[in-house]
């Protein structure tokens, strides 16, 4: 795809257009969608929601405002190159497009700055500053799974939506099934409701899992390490990314987690980004909540002489593992001859297996 924000033809055309260069295949659940945002792309031409939104103060008449989409269905179905899609060709600005938990992260941090201030509300000043810097936002893989997140997020939305700005979300779960079963849930129906209300959803019912497509008989581990392994990985990234990629960082416990490269839920990493850093459990299980897919390159051959990075590595396998992320991966040497000798090599034979596991053409949660 083009670089995002440049496209100037519609999202149907535009669709069409990478049908018929084999970019992707045509899909009529994907267009069922497409012909919504297709609508939005209509309504949102020409429309300044911050003039609006100032101009019904002046005249107590509050102006008709685009309701935006919320796409949910499972993974793979194309939900994040739809929106894409939708945003490149959006004729409107400022526009940003941002993964949901990096995007909730910056809220966070935001929020402890305004503190400093001494301000009574935290979140305003921070809603504020998006406002400004955004009439559509476009999130994507938007789920809750932090308290801390599930007690702002209300309030935040209802900012955005009164100023106005559109909204575009991708999410794996229908609204009503967000933070299910989460801490004081009850506070957080409040803004279920406002999804609902301020946001057309859109299930991508497709039976067709294209990013599995992507993987299905395709090689997922590449060793020994070299040019032509490198060239394979890079293909592989390159059609599960689809485009342009940009860092992901997450916070935890007021420490930077990187991941040099993200988009579409699919990340990019080496070993030495992942495991020759001082990252524990918890971070691993962070990262794994936040990506489907995890390309990790440059996997050496391990020894008694790197034995922390070894039990970083077994903790950010058994992670991905866990939390059925997808695994693409280059490496010195098979699973099985990764590590072979040294104090953890024994506990190193689960890991291996889980490895073999992972190649297989069913592996991946749905």
């Amino acid at each position: 795809m083009a670089k995002r924000g440049q496209i100037s033809v519609k999202p149907v055309r535009h669709y069409e257009q990478l049908v018929a260069d084999g970019v992707i295949k045509d899909d009529p659940d994907q267009r069922i969608v497409l012909e919504a945002l297709e609508k939005l792309y209509d309504q949102i031409a020409g429309y300044k929601p911050k003039s609006k939104w100032l101009m019904s103060g002046l005249f107590g008449v509050v102006p008709p405002r685009p309701k935006g989409l919320y796409i949910y269905g499972g993974v793979g179905r194309g939900k994040s190159m739809l929106m894409d899609l939708f945003y490149e060709t959006a004729p409107i600005t400022p526009k940003r497009r941002v993964h949901f938990h990096a995007f909730m992260q910056e809220v966070h941090d935001g929020m402890h700055e305004a503190r400093k201030s001494g301000v009574s509300d935290a979140l305003k000043p921070v809603a504020e500053k998006i406002v400004n810097s955004a009439s559509l936002l476009c999130f994507d893989e938007m789920q809750i799974s932090d308290i801390t997140d599930a007690m702002i997020v209300g309030r935040l939305f209802q900012y955005l939506f009164d100023a106005g700005v559109i909204i575009v979300t991708t999410s794996n779960r229908h609204p009503d099934d967000l933070y299910k079963q989460g801490l004081n849930r009850s506070l957080f129906l409040p803004f279920i409701e406002l999804i609902k209300e301020r946001l057309v959803l859109h299930n991508l019912d497709s039976d067709t899992d294209h990013r599995q497509g992507r993987l299905e008989d395709r090689q997922r581990y590449f060793s020994p390490l070299g040019n032509e392994t490198e060239d394979r990985i890079d293909t592989l990234w390159h059609e599960l990314s689809g485009g342009d990629a940009e860092p992901l960082i997450l916070r935890r416990k007021g420490r930077n987690i990187v991941l040099p490269l993200f988009r579409n839920g699919v990340a990019r990493a080496s070993f030495a980004d992942l495991c020759d850093v001082a990252l524990g459990p918890g971070d691993y299980l962070e990262i794994a909540e936040a990506v489907r897919v995890m390309v990790l390159t440059d996997i050496p051959k391990l020894s008694r002489a790197r034995n922390n990075e070894a039990k970083r590595f077994v903790t950010l396998i058994d992670a991905l593992y866990e939390a059925g992320v997808q695994l693409i991966a280059s490496a010195a040497a098979s699973p099985e001859q990764l590590y072979t000798a040294g104090s953890g090599a024994f506990e190193f034979e689960r890991t291996a297996s889980r490895l073999r596991e992972m190649q297989s053409a069913e592996w991946g949660r749905g």
